[in-house]
C-alpha cells in the first residue's frame, strides 16, 4: 500500500508540471466543499477522451467508407440489373423474330407444298396426254403406212389391167409387147376400160390426198409433242425450284430444333419413336405422292417429295416433343438468378433459384399430370409435374398452388404464385429438372430452347 501511495505521488509530482493540480468548488445551501483533482486524474481523463474522440472518428470513418462502399456495390447491382434487362429485352427481341421467321418459313413451307400438289397433278395429266399422243401417233403412221401400200398395190392393179388391155387389142403377131397406153389411143378411148380407169385414177387422187392429210396430221402431232416436251421440261424446272425452295424451308426450321433436342443430352431418336408411336394414328409411315401402275421405278420427283414429307413428319414430331420436354422458363417476368446448380454452402444445390416479387406467376413449362401438390418440409409449397421420357419438373418455396394432385397439365398453364415458404431467406422460385431420377441443371434446357421459343 505504501509503494502504491510513493508511486501516486512521484506520478503527480512529474505531472504536476504540465498538469498543476486543480479544485472544483461545488457550493450549495448548506456550505461549500470543493473536490480535487490531481495531476494524474487530469492526465487519465485526458487519456480517456483522447482515447474516445479518436474511437469516435475510426468509427465514423468506417461508417463512411461501408456506406460508400455500399452505395457502390448497390450502384453496381442496379447497372448489371439493367444491362441484364436489356438483354432479356434483346433475347425477347430474337425470340419473337426467331418465331416470326418460323412462322412466315411455315407459311412459305405450306404454299410450296400446294405449289407441289398442284405440279405433281399437272404432270399427271401431262403423262396421260404424252401417252395418248404417242397412241395417236401410231395409229396414224400404221394407217399411212397401210394407205400407202393400198396405194401401191392399186398401181400394180392398174398397170397389170393397161397391159392385159393393150395385150388383148395389140396385133396378133406379137405387137402387144410393144404397144404404149398414150391418152386419145382407142385403149384410153375404150368404153369398156375407160370407166376402169378413171375409178383406179380417182382412188390414186383420192389416197395422194388422204397421205397429205397424214403427213400435215403427222407433222402438227410431232410439233405438239415437241411443245409438250419443252413445257415438261419447264415443268420440270419449277418443280426443282419449287423442291430446292421446301429443302431449304425445311432445313431451316429443323436445325434449330436438331440442336435444342442434341443439347439436352438425350437420344433423340428414340424421344422420335416415342412420339411416332404414340401418335401413330395421326398417320402411318409415308409413301411416294405417284405410284406407277406398271411396277416402274419411283421418279427422282416422287423420291425428294417423299423425303421432304419424311423431314416435315419429323418436324411435326420435333412439334409435339417441344411439348413434353422442359424447354421453356417457368416464371415470364423479369427475374434475378440467385444462385444455380451445383454445390452451395457444402451440399449440393440440385436447381436453379429464380428470385422475384411474392406473388409472380409461375407456369408449367411442359405437359404432364401433377404428383404432388402441397407441403414439403425444406421445400416449403412444392409442386411436382411428372412428364413424358421420365423427365420430372419441380416448383418449390411457392405462395400459392392453383393445381390439384392428378390433374393433367398443359405447356403454359398458371400452376402457382412465386414466395418464400418453406426454407427460404427471400421470395425466389426453386426449379428443378430430374431425368429418371436424377438431377440436371434446368439452365441446360432453358438455353437450348431460347432459340427455339
Amino acid at each position: 500500500m505504501g509503494l502504491h501511495r510513493r508511486l501516486t505521488d512521484k506520478l503527480n509530482h512529474l505531472l504536476s508540471r504540465y498538469l498543476p493540480e486543480k479544485r472544483i468548488f461545488l457550493r450549495s445551501d448548506e456550505g461549500t466543499r470543493f473536490l480535487r483533482v490531481t495531476p494524474l486524474g487530469q492526465a487519465v481523463a485526458w487519456t480517456g477522451a483522447l482515447l474516445f474522440v479518436s474511437w469516435a472518428i475510426v468509427a465514423t470513418a468506417i461508417l463512411l467508407m461501408d456506406s460508400i462502399g455500399s452505395g457502390n456495390i448497390r450502384e453496381r447491382a442496379e447497372r448489371e440489373q439493367r444491362l441484364y434487362e436489356e438483354r432479356l429485352q434483346v433475347l425477347a427481341a430474337e425470340r419473337d423474330a426467331r418465331a416470326a421467321e418460323a412462322a412466315a418459313a411455315q407459311e412459305r413451307f405450306n404454299l410450296a407444298l400446294s405449289q407441289v400438289s398442284q405440279m405433281q397433278e399437272a404432270l399427271l395429266a401431262s403423262e396421260d396426254r404424252r401417252r395418248e399422243l404417242e397412241t395417236g401417233l401410231n395409229v396414224i403412221q400404221a394407217t399411212l403406212r397401210r394407205t400407202m401400200k393400198e396405194r401401191d398395190a392399186a398401181r400394180g392393179s392398174l398397170e397389170e389391167m393397161l397391159a392385159a388391155a393393150r395385150a388383148e387389142q395389140a396385133d396378133p403377131a406379137g405387137d402387144a409387147a410393144t404397144a404404149k397406153p398414150l391418152p386419145g389411143t382407142p385403149l384410153a378411148s375404150d368404153p369398156e376400160i375407160r370407166p376402169t380407169i378413171d375409178f383406179l385414177t380417182a382412188a390414186l387422187e383420192a389416197t395422194a390426198a388422204e397421205r397429205d392429210r397424214m403427213a400435215e396430221k403427222a407433222a402438227e402431232a410431232e410439233k405438239f409433242a415437241e411443245n409438250t416436251i419443252f413445257e415438261q421440261r419447264l415443268r420440270e424446272e419449277r418443280n426443282d425450284q419449287i423442291f430446292r425452295q421446301l429443302e431449304d424451308a425445311v432445313s431451316i426450321s429443323l436445325e434449330p430444333l436438331d440442336k435444342m433436342f442434341r443439347a439436352t443430352g438425350m437420344s433423340v431418336d428414340s424421344i422420335l419413336e416415342q412420339i411416332r408411336k404414340g401418335y401413330s394414328g395421326q398417320g402411318g409411315p409415308l409413301e411416294p405422292l405417284v405410284l406407277s401402275s406398271m411396277n416402274e421405278a419411283p421418279s427422282p420427283d416422287a423420291i425428294r417429295a417423299s423425303m421432304i414429307l419424311e423431314q416435315i413428319d419429323r418436324l411435326n414430331l420435333y412439334r409435339i416433343a417441344a411439348e413434353k420436354i422442359p424447354f421453356v422458363m417457368p416464371v415470364r417476368r423479369t427475374v434475378r438468378y440467385t444462385s444455380g446448380f451445383g454445390m452451395r454452402w457444402g451440399r449440393m444445390h440440385k436447381g436453379q433459384d429464380m428470385a422475384g416479387p411474392i406473388g409472380t406467376p409461375v407456369y408449367a413449362t411442359a405437359d404432364g399430370v401433377v404428383t404432388k401438390a402441397g407441403w414439403s418440409s425444406g421445400y416449403g409449397r412444392l409442386i411436382v409435374i411428372q412428364h413424358e421420357f421420365g423427365i420430372e419438373t419441380r416448383y418449390a418455396h411457392l405462395s400459392a398452388i392453383k393445381v390439384k394432385v392428378g390433374q393433367r397439365v398443359s405447356i403454359g398453364d398458371r400452376i402457382g404464385d412465386m414466395g418464400n415458404s418453406g426454407r427460404s431467406t427471400g421470395s425466389h422460385l426453386h426449379y428443378e429438372i430430374r431425368v429418371n431420377g436424377k438431377a440436371i441443371n434446368p439452365m441446360t434446357y432453358i438455353k437450348a430452347g431460347r432459340n427455339v421459343f
